[in-house]
């Protein structure tokens, strides 16, 4: 879950630097001249029935990076390992890594809908279409997140969504970052620990997809888990970046046996097969249920698979189909070569009988002048009136890099994350001089009760807040 997560380690040498404090000088970028959307400057404001309105837009809207190239830095980095690389914030958004992690419960209404049903069938329905929804906010991000910083947490609780999350930067080498959400309604828990495996091909950078996803439906005494799948970004040298998800997701009901076996497609030659997921549920008798089909970027849907089948025959005999208009899904560069990017991107076809498991939420208007955020990512660093009082010092809120890049302030914003993850080294210098092991706050290691593999459990106690020995990291 995204790819850029592993750059900016404080082992990195620092030759990047410079590259950091000249960011601000190149950009033609006011701070004071802000896209403020809405009437209240996107502060949060008090409906009259007592639900909190978030923000629609970030304080300053983004800058170009058509100036820069990711390769330009890459150059300088082959055959070196890629946790080594100190990337220019340019690259980055607005976010730590941590706060992207709870995009996955901005489709909470399918946990929601899961905890409803009586049928397992449609529950597995419900939990494959959240799976595929919890990647689908990655699609035309490729800004890099901040790299978490080690202790570093974000906590979210939202009463009308009816969840609070928690998470931790639990490790640095390699980079694991712990996560533990439940229902307000005590309905579902939903927990994990994520540490992609960084690739560099030359042309795209492929994170390998690491650790356990698990959701517990606690009224129905079941529990799914899941492992996301690979994440690739496409023409790091030249041309427009686009993103792509492909790998096998296969998602295990532990208490019933049954199994959703999903397909993200990776797009082939001609793009045809760009963006598309396909599967089906099966019993513990490998008795196919449903078919699930549909596009990680826009819609899933189900159906029986004899109609499934049917279809596809029909489809074959048809012949060649005719050609659908491309999309503006995905754009071809002028600088890009023919193979670079697919041209074409078609629309899922609908197969009479379906049914809509899931649609992408639209985005908000001004959403490429805000790193292409949805509007839950909009709302994820809105620091309230009051609230600096009762979070963690270790909260991502907190972070000056983060809060002065998202004012506009980038080259305060560059300085700060270079002091930042400076201050980490001497801190670790300092463990190692002294023989201190580091100690997690809210999570520790131990073994996932379903599938029996290590993972990171949460130690509970966040929500007391009682911050008296967390870690002094800004």
């Amino acid at each position: 879950y995204g790819f850029y997560t592993g750059f900016d380690s404080d082992n990195s040498s620092g030759d990047f630097s410079e590259a950091n404090h000249k960011v601000a000088e190149m950009l033609d970028l006011d701070p004071h001249q802000s896209n403020r959307t809405g009437e209240h400057n996107g502060e949060t404001e008090i409906q009259e029935n007592g639900i909190k309105r978030h923000r629609t837009s970030l304080p300053a809207p983004m800058f170009s990076r058509s100036d820069f190239s990711v390769w330009s830095i890459l150059k300088k980095c082959i055959g070196l390992e890629l946790s080594k690389i100190t990337m220019p914030i340019v690259f980055n958004e607005p976010l730590s890594f941590l706060q992207r992690i709870t995009e996955y419960m901005e489709h909470i209404y399918l946990i929601n809908k899961a905890c409803s049903h009586a049928d397992p069938l449609e529950r597995m329905q419900a939990v494959a279409a959240f799976a595929v929804s919890a990647v689908a906010s990655q699609w035309e991000r490729t800004g890099k997140p901040f790299n978490p910083l080690l202790g570093e947490t974000y906590e979210l609780t939202r009463e009308d969504l009816g969840f609070r999350f928690i998470s931790e930067q639990v490790s640095h080498h390699p980079p694991i970052s712990a996560f533990y959400s439940e229902g307000l309604n005590k309905d579902f828990v939903f927990h994990g620990s994520i540490y992609p495996k960084l690739k560099f091909w030359g042309k795209s950078i492929e994170a390998e997809p690491r650790g356990t996803i698990t959701l517990e439906l606690l009224k129905h005494n079941e529990a799914y888990t899941w492992t996301n799948p690979t994440c690739c970004v496409h023409n790091v040298i030249i041309g427009k970046l686009w993103l792509e998800q492909y790998g096998m997701v296969e998602i295990v009901n532990h208490s019933t046996g049954d199994k959703c076996v999903l397909n993200f497609k990776p797009c082939g030659l001609f793009g045809k097969e760009l963006h598309r997921v396909e599967g089906y549920i099966q019993d513990k008798n490998r008795k196919k249920l449903c078919v699930i089909y549909g596009k990680w970027t826009e819609c899933l849907w189900c159906t029986d698979p004899t109609t499934y089948e049917t279809y596809k025959k029909n489809d074959k005999r048809g012949g060649e189909q005719k050609k659908l208009k491309p999309s503006e899904d995905v754009i071809k560069s002028e600088n890009d070569e023919a193979d670079d990017m697919p041209e074409v991107q078609d629309t899922v076809q609908f197969i009479p009988g379906s049914k809509l498991l899931w649609r992408i939420n639209c985005r908000p208007p001004n959403s490429s002048q805000m790193y292409n955020f949805t509007s839950f990512a909009v709302s994820l660093n809105e620091l309230e009136k009051g609230m600096e009082a009762i979070l963690a010092p270790t909260d991502c809120r907190l972070r000056p890099d983060i809060r002065n890049m998202e004012n506009g302030n980038m080259d305060v914003a560059s300085k700060e994350k270079e002091r930042l993850e400076e201050k980490q080294r001497a801190a670790r210098k300092e463990r190692a001089k002294d023989e201190v092991e580091w100690h997690t706050r809210w999570f520790h290691q131990g073994t996932n009760p379903y599938t029996g593999t290590s993972d990171w459990l949460y130690s509970g106690g966040y929500f007391d807040r009682n911050f008296s020995d967390c870690p002094d990291i800004y």
